[in-house]
């Protein structure tokens, strides 16, 4: 789907558009694109290359970055989803393959006439302060899950928690759930990184663009970057203690369940000897008619 922005028609876009907007382009938006822009829009497969070089480009004026990003579809499997951005003086055309609120937050801005993106430039830097701000609340909520099982694993009273430590469905809930966390904090950690990369590529190509203002946000947005990157870092410590704490938690119910196997298998020691002794048949047996053949059985 191709959105411009400001709201025109295709044959005006070419003079009035300062951002296209492309969400999962078929062929024919891609070249219509490419044609109103005069710049060549990047591929998934283009946008999925992981080295720098690849992500951050620039030439003739015009840069071209990617991000790496995972949406998570309500009850599905997370589903890699890069974004591009391909930045130039008169407009930014961005490239995504599933829907984005951050995108749909800046769209919204052009109906607002006070506060309306004026440059395609502020059209990027708003992009990315929203795609951060998501990324932000998306490490609080983690934060506040990882909150809630170390209460429940190491806060509960013996009294309470017992019956769950030792259930194996509650343990392996816990234990998928702190796993999901640790997947979602790499992710998260990869679209800042590649953000922060990017907002910094972005920030000395367009130093000569005259627009104090942005650059600034820029810089802002560098810092806030950096400082979420340090937070995420922190909840991934976490995640790690809690793994390696509910699998100490198993190991400990484990030998609980060991102790009480070990005490049934003595108290059937006795029963089991006096049945081998008393089982014993000697009447074919020359030790039989011995004095002390019976003493004998028992060595």
């Amino acid at each position: 789907m191709l959105s411009i922005f400001p709201q025109c028609t295709v044959s005006k876009a070419k003079a009035k558009a300062i951002w296209l907007d492309l969400c999962d382009p078929n062929p024919a938006e891609l070249a219509e694109v490419e044609e109103l822009a005069a710049v060549a829009v990047p591929s998934r497969e283009d946008l999925s290359e992981i080295e720098s070089s690849s992500r951050l480009k620039a030439r003739d004026g015009v840069l071209s970055m990617s991000v790496p990003m995972v949406t998570h579809v309500e009850g599905g499997v997370p589903q890699v989803a890069p974004v591009g951005f391909v930045l130039s003086r008169e407009r930014l055309v961005t490239v995504r393959f599933a829907a984005l609120p951050a995108f749909d937050a800046v769209a919204s801005r052009f109906t607002d006439s006070d506060g309306r993106p004026t440059s395609s430039l502020e059209v990027f830097v708003d992009l990315c302060d929203e795609l951060i701000d998501r990324l932000a609340d998306g490490l609080e909520q983690a934060a506040t899950d990882l909150r809630t099982l170390s209460v429940t694993a190491f806060h509960v009273p013996d009294s309470q928690g017992r019956k769950a430590i030792r259930s194996n469905k509650v343990i392996r809930a816990q234990l998928r759930h702190v796993g999901r966390l640790g997947d979602y904090l790499s992710e998260k950690r990869d679209a800042l990184l590649g953000l922060g990369r990017a907002i910094d590529f972005a920030r000395g190509m367009t130093a000569d663009w005259g627009d104090v203002q942005i650059a600034s946000r820029m810089n802002g947005l560098k810092q806030d970057v950096a400082s979420l990157d340090d937070y995420e870092v922190h909840l991934s410590d976490k995640v790690q203690f809690l793994l390696d704490a509910m699998v100490g938690l198993i190991g400990i119910a484990q030998n609980d369940i060991f102790k009480i196997l070990t005490i049934v298998s003595i108290v059937g020691i006795p029963p089991t000897l006096i049945a081998g002794i008393y089982g014993m048949n000697f009447k074919s047996m020359p030790e039989y008619d011995w004095a002390f053949g019976y003493p004998m059985g028992w060595r």
